[in-house]
């Protein structure tokens, strides 16, 4: 299945804003800085005048009488001489309040002629800037107090909006003009039965008269169900751009809230909405989370979860019919969903959506290289081949790796190269090469290696070998790539039994050739371990235990662990004990054989894999058909 990032549109519809913790410190830190700045322009407009200098009005009366001043400036009760010196010079005194300026100087004994001689200007107090020097010392105060309380009345609004808004739904809307947005079946490669069921949603969402007439009831629900990565989504939000209708998209974690009624309150404004847009589809991601069985015990008789699941039950098929507005949901895990969600009128109709094979992994790789430019060597057959067991959501990251791969060697083209990397970091992780190994340990890590290839190789029903590396990546410390010759959906007992002799290999090898064991193959015993107990527990593969399923699948979660309820007495779990040991006794038994028999060959690999470090496929089979070991043969599939 094609995985695109998933781009979320909020639409018309807004979330929640989150109250901020230091609003009213912002607030007040605010209103302190444009305090200061009024401050500052009126301290500016203020202290902006001509230095003058203090004088007393009979010193000012005996310079003009001595011919030194020019003109006179009378502004209310303040005189401004100017000087004729040089400097132009301008002194300040003050008038007599109850005289006009010529009574004053007539006082002092000015003679007129001598006042004649100097210009005499009056201003009067006027203007914009004389009311708002006047203004500002008592303005100012009432601006700062009028701006915080605006601020905090801007605080209270916001949280009491918050308020009124927590039980509304949260789910992100693509309406069908959204061309952006927009996915359709052209978009999804793979997932051929899943598109052809859910084509009949399309139809209907078109032409709801031709079901309608002939008294056929389209499914209200629809359950996608497969594992992570296969697109899930991205099919439901196909069905949506392909009938042209609203997409209503939701978490199920989004409606479990602390308080008791708001996801159920969100659960109704969500159907409201799509009823305002009908026809629409409504779709809710991981519904397990809210889905689950009731009863359980866990929450009480008010369990959130519980309740928001009743109200989901009843908007898809309880009181009011929903004729334009279909429920889609998605999710890994069916087996714990209450059946009330699973029958008939609600999620009547579920789809299955499965890994792709390999043709459909090539179209997806197509699909995701659309905007990448390519060298000549690349073939995406080759890369879909390499990748079994890989989803839709993998094949997205491998592309990606192979482009960063290929900027960080700052080449305009990805190559072949880059692509085969990629597989191996998506799977194993990025290399460590900072990890250097000790000599010894290159040494033991190069036999534990070519301990699982040769096993592999020997035995008739094990996976060929494609690279063999004693590079560190992720936790491992080298690593063996196997790969199926085809596709599989069915494994048998013979290849399970195969299966766990080549992971023991290792541990073979390294107690033959060292004497000793390392931890270097605890994973691969935990691995095996697991399997031969699937075998006698799950698959009926045991003639001891026979055609009885011990186990389930499932199983309780206690401190991180799981739990598993045991139907079983105990000397059948001693039963099943003995089993496994057997299991992995003779699969060590049948390692340990392959390895004695073809110990030259063994050295051989381990030698190339010190000096070189990475062993392709091509040399690696080159070196054991030298010593007589005949490579799997890779079968012609159409």
């Amino acid at each position: 299945m094609n995985q695109q990032q998933n781009k979320t549109n909020n639409g018309d519809k807004k979330g929640v804003k989150k109250p901020n913790k230091f609003g009213l410190l912002n607030s007040i830190t605010i209103g302190l800085l444009i305090l200061f700045m009024i401050s500052g322009l009126y301290s500016m407009i203020v202290d902006k005048k001509t230095s003058t200098v203090k004088i007393t009005l009979s010193e000012l009366v005996k310079d003009i009488g001595a011919g030194n001043v020019t003109s006179v400036t009378v502004k209310g009760d303040s005189l401004l001489a100017e000087y004729n010196d040089e400097k132009k010079t301008i002194k300040e005194t003050n008038k007599e309040t109850d005289s006009s300026v010529t009574e004053t100087f007539a006082r002092y004994g000015l003679t007129p002629e001598k006042l004649n001689a100097v210009k005499i200007n009056v201003e009067g107090p006027s203007g914009f800037m004389y009311w708002f020097v006047q203004i500002a010392p008592f303005l100012a105060p009432l601006l700062f107090l009028g701006l915080i309380i605006w601020f905090l009345t801007r605080q209270v609004k916001g949280a009491g909006m918050q308020a009124f808004t927590f039980g509304q739904s949260k789910a992100r809307i693509t309406m069908p003009d959204d061309q952006k947005q927009k996915v359709t079946f052209k978009d999804v490669a793979g997932a051929k039965e899943a598109k052809q069921e859910l084509a009949e949603i399309v139809d209907f969402l078109k032409n709801p008269k031709k079901f309608l007439e002939i008294g056929a009831v389209i499914p209200k629900g629809i359950l996608l169900m497969g594992a992570p990565g296969t697109g899930k989504t991205l099919l439901a939000r196909a069905v949506a751009g392909e009938a042209g209708v609203a997409f209503f998209a939701i978490s199920g974690s989004e409606f479990v809230e602390m308080f008791v009624g708001v996801g159920a309150s969100r659960v109704r404004d969500l159907f409201k909405m799509a009823k305002q847009n009908a026809p629409a589809i409504i779709f809710v991601d991981e519904i397990d989370a809210v889905g689950r069985v009731r009863g359980t015990g866990v929450g009480g008789g008010n369990d959130e979860r519980e309740q928001t699941l009743n109200q989901i039950l009843v908007e898809m098929d309880g009181f009011e019919p929903n004729e334009k507005v279909i429920v889609m949901a998605a999710t890994n895990r069916p087996d714990v969903l209450d059946p009330a969600l699973l029958r008939p009128g609600r999620f009547d109709r579920r789809v299955t959506i499965d890994l792709p094979d390999r043709n459909d992994r090539e179209e997806i790789l197509k699909i995701h290289s659309t905007k990448k430019p390519f060298a000549e060597d690349v073939v995406l057959r080759v890369i879909a081949e390499r990748t079994p067991g890989f989803s839709g959501a993998d094949l997205y990251s491998l592309m990606n790796e192979g482009a960063i791969l290929a900027a960080r060697e700052n080449r305009t083209k990805i190559s072949q190269y880059d692509l085969i990397r990629a597989i191996e970091k998506v799977m194993l992780g990025p290399e460590r090469k900072s990890h250097l190994l000790s000599k010894k340990e290159k040494e033991i890590t190069a036999y534990h290696e070519a301990g699982h290839a040769l096993v592999s190789s020997v035995l008739p029903y094990a996976d060929p070998v494609h690279k063999i590396s004693i590079i560190s990546r992720g936790r491992a410390a080298g690593y063996t790539l196997h790969l199926p010759l085809e596709d599989r959906k069915l494994q048998s007992k013979k290849e399970f039994l195969d299966d766990i002799a080549v992971s023991l290999g290792g541990y073979v090898v390294e107690k033959m050739m060292f004497n000793d064991v390392t931890t270097g193959p605890s994973n691969d015993l935990q691995v095996s371990t697991a399997l031969a107990r699937d075998m006698v527990t799950k698959y009926g593969m045991s003639e001891k235990i026979g055609v009885l399923a011990l186990e389930s699948s499932g199983g309780r979660a206690l401190f991180g662990k799981g739990v598993e309820d045991k139907d079983y007495s105990e000397k059948v779990s001693a039963d099943i004990d003995s089993e496994v040991a057997r299991i992995m006794q003779e699969s060590y038994k049948k390692a340990e054989d392959a390895v004695i028999k073809y110990k030259p060959a063994l050295d051989a690999v381990a030698k190339r894999l010190i000096e070189i470090e990475n062993l392709e496929r091509d040399e690696y089979e080159s070196i054991i058909v030298a010593h007589g070991i005949q490579p799997k043969k890779k079968e012609e599939i159409v």
